[in-house]
């Protein structure tokens, strides 16, 4: 019997043909079906899952074919008219193609639908087009094929394109690409991949960064929906606004006049649509989630196989679909909720609160902030260092990327010293909040904006005047700090110091590393028998020629002239280890820290690269500023 007031009123409005059991408590109905078919996946994207990957199921605790096919059959019966499979990767389950020729029998189900990364699906297209598959999402998240391989963390690039092109010619329209966007990674490729859509039915599906646990989600890394579309239209100022074709649609269409496909935004963290939302999902071991982001699930692979009747299992599919919530909390309590990585429950995603609404909430913004020493991130882009030399796609003939240039090559050239948005709260030991904030780079939008503002003044209880924001950059301290960073100009770009005024002191500054090398390597190092020479002798030399040219590594570094550079090596027999301290010394206006650190530095390479043929254990570490002394700070000595 069914006691919410509200839900037996819409049913009584709303009767059948739809389901009772899969309709909530506020009149959603729930037609459209997710199955993870496999938790395992060929990619390590890095807002997917952890480097190291995930702890996997059991293979005896995942669903069989027949019990997939029985609880398909189960939803389409009630009212499911769509089904999707996504996994991990689901074209790596081997009875993929069988799955979609028995779910192609049901009567009922107009759709079936695959979300893939495209590694596979060249191959197997042709039979799973046969089989009854009716539309195809393929996850890409970058037109560089190096940058590709930094994100997913494997090779595999051309395999996705050529995919894209088989879905093309085998009549698909259109084909999906989900593309997910992170500030300082991808969201100068954003005309990129619009401009794929003028001579392809595509629809170009850009999809706000979301959290999960594993993928170290950051609301720096967010490019709101309005702000790609910003981006957007500054290179097709004519791009209109589709009509929504249902009204649960999660994306927001839009079409460049004349072009043959089109793009969307799925604004899953700024505007959520959980008012409309009509989807279940089940993992891969058998448990029911009826909200993407909610953490209650319920097992319907123990009642299958513990033998419960239809009937009871739609009850207890009817129940969990009863207690479905309105909508999420916040997205900062969301942040830090536990949940499933994304690859244990899918890889397509799903309904957010407003991010106006949690902006609104101030208790949870004070709470938030990132935790200290994470709040620089890159603002260059890996794209745009490598735009006007390498970027290569298919549809587009850009230039090809060198094969020699690999993306952990371009990712090591990122100037650290370059920021993106970046609004720092941090609590301090008596859990009141620090007047630290500084926001730096370019704004969601003026609301938003004016919001953080205010939010920010009020949070440090600073009643002084408010600094105007100027927009699309701006530069805000919320009170004064000794700890501003020099390196950046008023509008954010990056910026030399200016030294010339400074008067000379003598400055001294002192730096370590530490590479441990494993007894084998150690032992041949102690005795002087390494092949490539004097380890030790040769490393020191390499430490000197890095510190005299730190200001040509670095990009914002003075040329100093250096009056010392001292680097000893000595051998730590506990360890295994070589324990590296460089010392450099000045007369001069500014400080030698990156000198002495990159003397260590380098120092430590070299002696990883005269160790490395003997084993791969190596591990250089504790790279560290140890002292220094001289200039208007005054000295510093590590404890």
């Amino acid at each position: 019997e069914i006691t919410n007031p509200r839900r037996r009123g819409f049913l009584a409005e709303h009767a059948a043909p739809f389901s009772a059991f899969l309709t909530d408590s506020f009149g959603r109905q729930h037609n459209y079906l997710r199955i993870s078919l496999t938790e395992k996946c060929n990619l390590r994207c890095q807002y997917c899952m952890p480097e190291e990957g995930v702890q996997l199921t059991p293979k005896s605790e995942l669903l069989t074919t027949q019990e997939v096919i029985t609880l398909a059959k189960l939803f389409v019966q009630e009212g499911v008219d769509k089904i999707r499979l996504t996994g991990g990767e689901p074209l790596i389950r081997p009875d993929v193609v069988d799955i979609i020729a028995e779910m192609r029998e049901l009567e009922g189900l107009q759709t079936i639908a695959v979300t893939t990364n495209g590694i596979n699906l060249a191959r197997l297209l042709p039979r799973l087009k046969e089989a009854g598959l009716n539309a195809i999402n393929i996850s890409l998240d970058t037109l560089v094929p190096a940058k590709f391989e930094f994100i997913v963390r494997r090779k595999g690039f051309h395999k996705v394109m050529e995919g894209i092109h088989k879905a093309l010619e085998l009549g698909y329209d259109p084909v999906k690409v989900n593309c997910v966007v992170m500030r300082g990674l991808n969201e100068d490729e954003l005309v990129d991949f619009v401009a794929l859509t003028e001579k392809h039915p595509l629809d170009v599906r850009f999809i706000e960064y979301m959290p999960f646990d594993g993928n170290k989600w950051n609301f720096k890394k967010m490019v709101s929906y309005k702000e790609m579309l910003d981006t957007i239209k500054q290179r097709w100022p004519e791009l209109e606004k589709l009509p929504c074709e249902e009204a649960s649609s999660t994306a927001k269409a839009y079409k460049v006049p004349h072009f043959q496909g089109k793009v969307s935004f799925i604004t899953s963290m700024s505007e959520h649509f959980c008012g409309s939302c009509n989807r279940l999902r089940i993992t891969a071991d058998g448990n029911l989630k009826v909200c993407l982001f909610g953490n209650s699930e319920v097992s319907l692979r123990d009642h299958l196989r513990s033998k419960a009747t239809e009937e009871e299992l739609v009850q207890i599919i009817g129940k969990a679909v009863g207690r479905k919530k309105k909508q999420h909390a916040g997205m900062f309590s969301i942040s830090q909720m536990k949940n499933r990585p994304m690859i244990l429950i899918e890889t397509a995603p799903r309904s957010f609160p407003l991010l106006q609404n949690a902006l609104q909430d101030r208790a949870h913004l004070k709470a938030w902030g990132p935790r200290p020493g994470h709040w620089l991130t890159p603002r260059t882009s890996l794209s745009k260092q490598m735009a006007k030399t390498f970027k290569k796609n298919v549809f587009t003939g850009h230039l090809a990327l060198p094969g020699f240039c690999s993306a952990r090559q371009l990712a090591a050239g990122i100037p650290q010293a370059q920021l993106s948005s970046s609004c720092i709260l941090q609590k301090n030991l008596n859990s009141s909040l620090e007047a630290k904030c500084l926001w730096i780079g370019t704004l969601f939008s003026k609301q938003i904006s004016h919001k953080m503002r205010g939010i920010c003044c009020e949070a440090t209880g600073n009643k002084a005047k408010r600094s105007p924001l100027s927009l699309p950059t701006t530069r805000f301290l919320c009170a004064s700090s000794s700890d501003n960073l020099t390196h950046i100009d008023e509008k954010g770009r990056a910026s030399m110091v200016d030294v010339g005024r400074k008067p000379d002191s003598e400055r001294t500054a002192v730096a370590s590393a530490v590479v441990r090398l494993g007894k084998k390597a150690f032992d041949l190092v102690q005795q002087n028998q390494m092949k490539k020479g004097d380890v030790l002798a040769v490393a020191q030399i390499a430490g000197i020629q890095g510190a005299k040219l730190t200001s040509q590594l670095i990009p914002l570094c003075h040329n100093i002239p250096l009056s010392l550079v001292d680097v000893t090596l000595t051998l730590d027999e506990r360890r295994h280890a070589v324990v590296i301290q460089a010392l450099c010394r000045t007369l001069g206006k500014t400080g030698v820290e990156m000198e002495a650190l990159t003397a260590a530095s380098l120092a430590a390479l070299t002696v990883y690269d005269m160790c490395k043929a003997v084993t791969h254990v190596l591990v250089i570490e504790e790279v560290k500023l140890l002292s220094k002394e001289g200039g208007q700070r005054g000295t510093f000595q590590r404890g």
